[in-house]
This record gives C-alpha cells, structure tokens and sequence, in this order.
C-alpha cells in the first residue's frame, strides 16, 4: 500500500473516498469479500487522510478474515494504532484482533484483545458477550498458563476463570470474596451468579439434542465412530444440566421424517444427517425451526439456521497450497488418482493454487489399484520426452550415451494419495530425480497413526490436517492418548470422524458466536464462514524419519494401529 501522499487531497476527494470505504465496510457486512477486495484495492491510497488510509487498513484486515487469512490481518492489524481510530473503528479493531488470534490458535492473545475492547462497548448485551468469550477463551487455556502474582485486569481475569473452573467446590463462595478483595475495580461484572441459568454451571444450550446417524447401512461404521467421539465430549463435560440426547437411525427414515419427529419430542438442536443427498433432501422440503448441524457440505446450500459442518476437501487443499505458497513455491506439479474423487482433489488444487498466485505446470492421473506408478511419474517430469529425444538422437548417432533428464521449470509436488499408494510413489519420485521437489500431500498420506517403519517412504512429504491426531496440537482434554480405548476400537481410517463427533458436542453451543470466536476444536481451528459452513484451520506437518513433525507446533504421536485395506475416512466428502 503506498505510504507517501503524492497529490494533496481536496475535500471533494476526500468526500468521495469516505463514500468508498463505507460502501467497502458494508459489503464486509454483507459477507461479500471479494467484492469488497475490488472496492478496497480500486481506492488510491494517495488521495486519503491519515484518518482514511488507517481505516482502509483496518477494512483490508476485516477482509483478509473473511478469506481466513488471519496471519495476513494480524500483520495487517500491527500496523494501525487503535488509538488513532474513532471508538466505533477502534470497536473493530480490537473485535477482528481476537478473531484473528483466535484463528491461529492464539489463545491468550485473544484474549488480551477482548479485553481491550471491553472498556469501548456500552451495550449491556454486547459488554456481557464479551465478558463470556473472555471467560471462555481464557478457560480453554490450561492452568498453569494462568496462574499469576499480578494485580492487573488480566490478572483478574485469569484468576476468576480458575475459580469458575471450579465453580462446584464447597468454598466457591470464599474464593469469589477473595477475588473481590484482591481486585476490588476489576471490570468484570460478577453479577451473573446470582442468576443462575446464566452462570457457567448451567451454560445456555439445547435441553435436547437430535442425533442423526446412520445405524445401519454403508456408512454404519462412520456414524458409530462420530457417535463414540460425541459421547465422550457428553461423558466429559462437567455442566450440571446436561441436554436429553435422541438418536435416530438415519437409514430407516426419511430425513423429513426424522426431523418432524425429532421437533414433535422437544428437540432444540439437531446434528446430522451424514449424507449429502438427505442433508440436500432435508434443506429442500424442510422449513427449519430449530438449527440443524449437518455433518457434510454441500457447496451452494445456503438455508436459514442450517449450518455444514464437514471433514471437507475444501480446507484441506485451502490449507496446503497456502503452506506451499508461503514456503516460496510458485510453479507446481500435480499427480492424483484416476478417479472421480481425484478429479474433484485436482479441481480444488488448481483453483486454490491459482488463487495463491501459482501456476499447475502440468496433471497427472495414476491407478491407485496399481503399485508401478512410474509412467505417470514420467510423464509428469517430462521423462518420457526426454527418452523420446534421446531414441531420435540414437538413430543419428548410435552407441551414444544417455543420461535421462526431468524438467527444471517446476518448484513443488501437489499429491493427492493414501498413505498406501505415497509409500510407493514417494520413492519412485525420488528415483526419477524429483527427490529435490517438496511433495505437499492431501491429509489421506497420513493414517492418523505413526508407524515409522512404514512411513519412512513418506519423509518430506508436507500435509496438513486434524490437530487431534496431534496431543500437543489439540489443547483439549480428549486427546487421543486420552481416548485411546475408544479409538482402538475402530480401523485408522475412521479417527478423523471421532474428531468430528468431539466438535460436534462442542458445537452445540457455540454456533451463535463462531462468525467472531473461533473454536479450537478436535478436527481444527473452526469458524463460520458467510454461507453458514463450519471452516476448519488445519495443522501442517512434514514426515521425518517416518513421523510427522509439525510446524511451528512440533509434535509426535505415539501407538500404531493395522492400517484397512480400502481407507475411507474422506468418504463422506
């Protein structure tokens, strides 16, 4: 963005581009980013004030969140100083502030924001939601992370999260007394004690939730492992109150059906359906009453109180071509399987690239039934060419030498393969003189488990994918160590899915406030996009010696489990 104001402003000008900003600040309302990326980047930053250039700063920040660029809006964020802003743009400052470090996972940053902003709000409403995604954020961070000799507000925020941590102790009470006395103007307002359908014991959600799953069917084992992780969650949370769960079997009924059921019982939140076509049935001949969290997505289904929630490709190549581009690659190959999920994985790749700025150099297609996937490798590297020149050349001049060559002009590897099928193509690249070109692989490379033995024919590979298969990534008490006998109970393919069913508990009562507090969930940093779909923020690491090691969240797992012949953990997609 220029810094220098080369042509003095006049007021008409001045008028003009305020008129500009505001239509830009309206269609970030509106959930249009693109287009309020075109009436942002068509605003000569010459002709603003000082005022107006901060503030096209701050909306150039609110629409990096809406793409979910949040470390892009963070740097974008650093260079304003709120306190140049007007109270209502310092409001959004400090509010796009705690998203964006809640989106990366910056809990206690996040925080901090919120609480800077706390002081500019005069609604009661907005000062008591604030109050709560304070407590809340800081509640998600461990206690040691809390503890404090200081007497400051964040001090005093910190020490009541870990008294309302404990909110059921017999000296509760005592300790509340005690937080008065030590931080007698802290701004908190305690008052929601006394009311007690408001207090964090009894926190507001659904008295009934629906479950729909299939029970039986194709996808039977899928709906058995998103149940087993949801009922953790239920066992696990400490309300006092917890909501009546119904499940219904979502093969024996009509999704209509069900939902008419489910409502006529007293439902108040319903999760599911897992199918595309009942999730799209339901949409169609449903008129929702209540909220409904499908458990898959549909791209271009948008319906009031419908929310999509879904282990989907589109984040999944979202988040590994912007660690391919931010790791400095430019022009990339790609190889994926000869199928119509593969298809579909190019598609995405190649739109998510070219939006990075990136050009796909050249596609190939392999057979993942095979385990010889040298002609595809071949090709994509230009090796068959390379033979072609050299058979021609040979004809001339026999007896000549040949080394083979592949192609320089490309900088990166996009994959798309299961663990299984990149064991052996990761190698052959290797063989093929493509071991200098950084492999970045869909989230099927990895089977959620280490086995460094086999995986040892995946090393560099980069992917990224759900923080639970990472204890040191997902900062939630259910991590798989801790789930480990639930989990064991079922093949690799299906961990990602108990992920899902632990952010589905979770989700209930957090989906009037996910647009502007992100949930670090079990399958990802989550947040709501515009069209009401659950967006995930994944965990990006690259294999070493046969483990994934993760970037800038560096972990391992540990136990190893028989990998299922037909993986289809992605097959709900």
């Amino acid at each position: 963005m220029v810094e220098l104001y080369q042509h003095p402003s006049t007021p008409s000008s001045l008028e003009q581009n305020q008129q500009r900003l505001q239509s830009v600040e309206s269609l970030i309302q509106a959930g249009d980013g693109n287009s309020a990326k075109q009436g942002a980047d068509a605003i000569n930053p010459a002709e603003l004030s000082p005022e107006q250039h901060t503030q096209l700063r701050l909306l150039y920040a609110q629409i990096q969140l809406s793409f979910g660029e949040a470390e892009q809006a963070i740097e974008s964020l650093a260079q304003i100083q709120p306190q140049q802003l007007n109270r209502d743009n310092q409001v959004k400052y400090f509010q796009s502030q705690a998203f964006a470090y809640s989106l990366t996972g910056n809990l206690l940053d996040s925080a901090k924001s919120r609480i800077e902003l706390h002081p500019l709000i005069t609604s009661p409403a907005e000062l008591e939601k604030n109050q709560a995604s304070i407590l809340e954020t800081l509640r998600l961070l461990p206690d040691t992370a809390l503890q404090t000799n200081q007497t400051d507000v964040l001090a005093g925020w910190m020490s009541l999260t870990i008294i309302l941590k404990n909110i059921n102790q017999p000296d509760f009470d005592t300790q509340i007394s005690q937080w008065r006395a030590t931080f007698p103007t802290h701004p908190a307002d305690l008052s929601f004690l006394d009311r007690p359908q408001d207090s964090p014991k009894n926190a507001p959600q659904a008295k009934a939730i629906a479950l729909l799953l299939p029970g039986s069917g194709t996808f039977a084992q899928a709906g058995k492992a998103i149940r087993a992780g949801f009922m953790a969650a239920y066992n696990h949370a400490d309300n006092a109150t917890k909501p009546t769960l119904r499940f219904y079997d979502s093969e024996q009924s009509s999704p209509q059906t069900l939902y008419t059921q489910a409502v006529a019982e007293g439902v108040q939140l319903i999760i599911g359906p897992l199918a595309k076509e009942q999730i799209q049935s339901l949409a169609d001949t449903v008129t929702f009453n209540i909220p409904v969290l499908a458990l898959n997505h549909i791209p271009g289904l948008q319906k009031n109180r419908l929310y999509q929630f879904s282990l989907s490709p589109l984040d999944d190549t979202d988040q590994i071509t912007h660690k391919a581009w931010e790791d400095g690659h430019q022009r990339a190959l790609m190889l994926v399987p000869e199928n119509a999920p593969g298809k579909r994985i190019a598609n995405y790749l190649t739109e998510d690239w070219q939006d990075q700025g990136g050009t796909v150099l050249e596609t190939q297609t392999y057979n993942p039934k095979e385990t010889d996937f040298s002609a595809p490798i071949q090709k994509l590297l230009n090796l068959d060419e390379s033979e072609q020149r050299y058979n021609k050349i040979l004809a001339l001049i026999p007896g000549v030498k040949y080394t083979p060559r592949r192609r320089q002009d490309a900088d990166a590897i996009l994959l798309s393969a299961y663990s299984a099928e990149a064991r052996s193509i990761n190698p052959q690249l290797q063989f093929y003189q493509a071991g200098d070109l950084p492999v970045y692989a869909m989230p099927t490379v990895y089977t959620g488990q280490v086995n460094a033995s086999l995986d040892t024919d995946l090393n560099k590979i980069t992917f990224c994918d759900t923080p639970w298969l990472f204890n040191k990534a997902y900062q939630g008490e259910l991590n798989m160590d801790a789930l480990k006998e639930t989990w064991k109970q079922f093949p690799s393919a299906y961990l990602r899915l108990i992920a899902m069913g632990i952010d589905a508990y979770n989700l209930a009562t957090r989906l009037d406030n996910l647009e502007t507090d992100a949930y670090p969930g079990a399958t990802g940093n989550l947040s709501l996009t515009a069209d009401q779909r659950i967006k995930r923020q994944l965990i990006c690491a690259k294999f070493m010696d046969g483990q994934p090691e993760i970037s800038g969240f560096s972990t391992e797992n540990t136990g190893a489990m028989p990998e299922p012949k037909t993986p289809i953990n992605h097959a709900v997609y």
